[in-house]
């Protein structure tokens, strides 16, 4: 009896993984019969002055889902272009659209939209819409590459919009004032997004995200732009490599965010009053890595971040190499290069809850008698002098004097007004590679 109720519970299991397979088959092969289908029966329409459909708006209104239209070399002067269906737009040689300081230019409010090849220019300037040259709202999977801005308000904006892709586009401003222009590429309440191999300037953020998490940030340069050439707030979880950002007003702003990777870019050329490579501003549990700051005037600003991991970064020539503010702790910084720094550190506290270890310092002037690559005796990086400047700015002049080098000496021999403990008790004797 056992028997059969056995091979009767084994017989019933069978039947359930057979119907199984033969659901997900069946899925599967609904979904192939989709993708072949709609690709099948996906037309291209061209679109040209001598061709039957010569604008964009009436190619998108005749247009169905997952069509291409196909854009001739020409100029298309339209503005507020709605795509509301999963279409192609593909550009033959830059066709331009000019949308005459009119409004917005195109606006994706549908899933799977490609824009790609565009040469798009004359965004309108509104000091209560934000007109972008491509908004794309509450839209998922879509694509935008190879496409040129030029006199814009707000260059790419996505909003609401997840799963997507920015890819190899060329967005040039020109700003003047922070409040009437735009930023260049602008995430807001977007995820799972990658924006890769951009090049923005002379806007007034180059890339600005808000409320975006899982975004990745790779290869892009972001020059010359009137105030940050990166700038996020409330943003977690998010990636930044490769990318480049040199001369932009105030550098780069990192604010209100969690579980960040900066690794492998360059800050440089961040110069000015209130200018710095990085500035870090309630920043948790990150890892800034193998990055480079060079001549800013504050390679990273530290304020009010908790167990961030700075490792294998080269600070060279750069006014202040770290400033750390208060409310820091549980920061390491170890492997890193402080190359020829005015001040290698700069801090405004007595008490210190940060680890410094094994990074190379070119200021150091110790020994290393068992010739084991780490300096004999340990290292203070605060200089008094960086303490005295942090209180009374004017006496910066004084920088290079014979007295600041003495009470700076003295300074590191008797620690009054420095933690006692901030150290880095395994300085290198050779740069970290």
């Amino acid at each position: 009896m056992y028997e059969n109720i056995a091979l009767g519970k084994s017989k019933f299991q069978y039947q359930i993984f057979y119907f199984s397979i033969m659901h997900y088959t069946q899925s599967l092969l609904a979904a192939i019969y989709f993708i072949i289908g709609t690709s099948l029966y996906a037309n291209t329409i061209p679109i040209c002055s001598s061709c039957k459909v010569t604008s964009i708006k009436k190619g998108i209104e005749i247009a169905k889902d997952f069509d291409t239209l196909l854009i001739k070399k020409g100029v298309y002067k339209e503005f507020n272009i709605l795509i509301d269906k999963p279409l192609t737009l593909l550009g033959e040689n830059f066709p331009v659209i000019d949308g005459e300081d009119q409004g917005e230019i195109i606006r994706i409010v549908s899933d799977n939209v490609t824009v790609d090849g565009l040469f798009i220019i004359n965004v309108g300037t509104s000091y209560t819409s934000d007109y972008a040259a491509i908004r794309v709202v509450r839209s998922e999977h879509f694509l935008i590459q190879n496409v040129v801005l030029e006199k814009l308000f707000f260059g790419i904006y996505l909003e609401k919009s997840n799963n997507g892709k920015v890819y190899h586009n060329k967005i040039i401003g020109d700003a003047k004032d922070e409040y009437n222009s735009g930023n260049g590429i602008q995430l807001w309440y977007s995820k799972n997004v990658e924006v890769d191999r951009n090049i923005v300037q002379g806007t007034r953020d180059g890339i600005y995200l808000e409320f975006s998490d899982h975004i990745t940030i790779n290869n892009n340069i972001s020059t010359k732009n009137l105030r940050y050439g990166l700038h996020f707030m409330f943003s977690n979880d998010d990636v930044y490599t490769n990318n480049t950002f040199e001369n932009n007003g105030a550098g780069v702003a990192v604010m209100f965010s969690k579980r960040i990777l900066m690794k492998n870019n360059t800050f440089k050329k961040n110069w000015g009053t209130t200018s710095f490579g990085i500035l870090l501003k309630e920043i948790n549990d990150a890892e800034i890595i193998g990055n480079t700051f060079e001549e800013n005037t504050i390679g990273i600003n530290v304020e009010g971040s908790n167990r961030i991991k700075y490792n294998n970064n080269n600070f060279i020539r750069n006014g202040w190499a770290v400033k750390i503010l208060g409310a820091c702790y549980e920061n390491t910084f170890s492997n890193n290069n402080f190359l020829h720094n005015s001040f290698d550190l700069s801090y405004n506290s007595k008490l210190n809850d940060n680890v410094f270890d094994s990074n190379y310092w070119s200021d150091y002037a110790g020994y290393d008698l068992d010739k084991n690559g780490i300096g004999d005796i340990p290292y203070r990086p605060v200089k008094l002098f960086s303490y005295i400047v942090n209180k009374t700015p004017e006496t910066i002049v004084l920088l290079r004097s014979l007295f600041m080098d003495i009470i700076d000496f003295s300074e590191k021999v008797s620690p009054v007004f420095t933690p006692d403990n901030l150290l880095d008790a395994n300085p290198l004797m050779k740069q970290v590679k």
